[in-house]
């Protein structure tokens, strides 16, 4: 009888326990999905502020270099090649006359980009540069540079794209080549009226 007594009540007991508060933890979980979900969210403007400030993901500095004072390291040689690119639906033809320089850190550099419209329709291009790998990008300095505005073409025509860049001094010794790629968007329907360049040597004038 104690037995029963005892089995009895264990029962009792057992169920007498409260159930989970099943509501309060659907609620935490619930706050901890918005939470992660806005986090991921914010994480894209963050690199994008890192890489700005870092250049790991390649990205060039978008304004003028200045050129003063730079003392050139001759006893290094850097190899650069160049690459060019056009995003999908771009129809311009886009080259570079001189696809490898080798320059010491601190010299003064000039390459000239070629691009053509083939197009039945005036364009406006964006170039956007892009470096590999990433940490050398702190150190390509460019002081005159067609990717710093936009690049209006009539159809049918074509033009040359100078660029002048230095790598600083400061470039870590375990760096000793680089490429620096440019890729060409479409933005006529996004840039407006369309300006001249005056950095722009149309070819024939």
């Amino acid at each position: 009888m104690i037995e029963n007594d005892g089995q009895k009540n264990g029962v009792t007991a057992a169920n007498s326990v409260p159930p989970a508060n099943h509501t309060k933890t659907v609620g935490k979980l619930f706050l901890l999905t918005v939470f992660m979900f806005g986090f991921g969210f914010a994480l894209v403007p963050l690199y994008e502020v890192f890489c700005e400030i870092t250049g790991i993901n390649g990205r060039t500095d978008d304004s003028a270099a200045v050129y003063e004072s730079v003392e050139v390291d001759e006893t290094r040689t850097i190899t650069v090649d160049f690459i060019t690119r056009t995003s999908t639906g771009m129809p311009w033809e886009f080259t570079v006359d001189t696809k490898r320089v080798e320059v010491h850190p601190g010299e003064l550099s000039q390459v000239n980009f070629y691009v053509r419209n083939p197009a039945r329709r005036d364009i406006v291009a964006q170039a956007i540069p892009s470096v590999s790998p990433g940490s050398a990008a702190l150190y390509v300095n460019k002081t005159e540079c067609f990717c710093f505005q936009h690049q209006p073409l009539e159809s049918g025509g074509e033009t040359l794209m100078p660029m002048t860049f230095f790598i600083d001094p400061q470039l870590p010794d375990n760096i000793t080549y680089f490429t620096l790629q440019y890729t060409l968007f479409d933005i006529t329907e996004r840039a407006g009226e369309t300006v001249d360049v005056a950095m722009n040597t149309t070819l024939g004038d």
